[in-house]
């Protein structure tokens, strides 16, 4: 008797474990293949916004770059007006 439940329980586990062992049907192939698709487009959407990312920081480091040059020809700009300023002044005597 116990042999013959442990025959019956080994039979039908294995027939349950062939049931799952199937492929996807149709519908769920569909529906993978709707999935990768969307996996796909957003890939594709990420590498297009880190390529702006990039583009835009570039973009940034130069502009602050240039302003950054700016700010110290102004600077020098202003140290040689002073110095001028600071010229004139000696050149008048009482």
């Amino acid at each position: 008797m116990n042999n013959k439940f442990l025959l019956v329980a080994g039979v039908s586990s294995v027939l349950l474990l062939a049931g799952c062992a199937s492929g996807p049907d149709e519908e769920t192939t569909a529906k993978m293949a709707d999935q990768d698709a969307r996996v796909s487009q957003l890939e594709q959407d990420v590498a297009a916004l880190k390529a702006a990312h990039e583009k835009d920081a570039a973009m940034h480091d130069q502009s602050a770059m240039e302003a950054k040059e700016a700010a110290m020809a102004a600077q020098d700009e202003a140290a040689r007006a002073n110095e001028r300023l600071d010229n004139i002044a000696q050149s008048y005597t009482k």
